[in-house]
């Protein structure tokens, strides 16, 4: 079955992104879930499924992503008293390392100009 609309999955993965961002730190009161931000989702194409991706500040990460996969159902059920759609999907928080590889490949590339810089400026002398 095609689209009807190309680009909708990721309009409403963007919206329950919003939304969550919004409804996580008025809801849930688990003490295993600190300072979380949002930082993208992927629906799947049936809209049955939603993946919320986050990083924490300050807390472990497995710990919070039990707490934020505990309060899913919850959370789920105030995005559908604020999403206008058919399905609203079942969400499964998962941990975002795109931030910590990023961090990792600045750090290689840092270290490999210093010593570019530094075996360059020993033939030049």
């Amino acid at each position: 079955m095609k689209n009807a609309k190309p680009g909708r999955a990721q309009r409403i993965g963007d919206q329950i992104t919003r939304d969550l961002a919004q409804l996580i730190p008025q809801e849930v009161r688990d003490p295993r879930v600190g300072l979380v931000t949002l930082t993208g989702c992927e629906v799947t194409p049936d809209y049955a499924h939603a993946t919320v991706y986050f990083t924490v500040l300050g807390s472990d990460p497995a710990e919070t992503a039990e707490g934020l996969n505990a309060a899913a159902g919850m959370l789920r059920t105030h995005l559908f008293k604020k999403l206008h759609i058919h399905t609203v999907p079942t969400l499964h928080f998962e941990l975002d390392t795109s931030t910590v590889r990023g961090f990792q490949m600045d750090a290689l590339i840092k270290r490999a100009i210093a010593q570019t810089e530094k075996t360059g400026s020993g033939e030049e002398g």
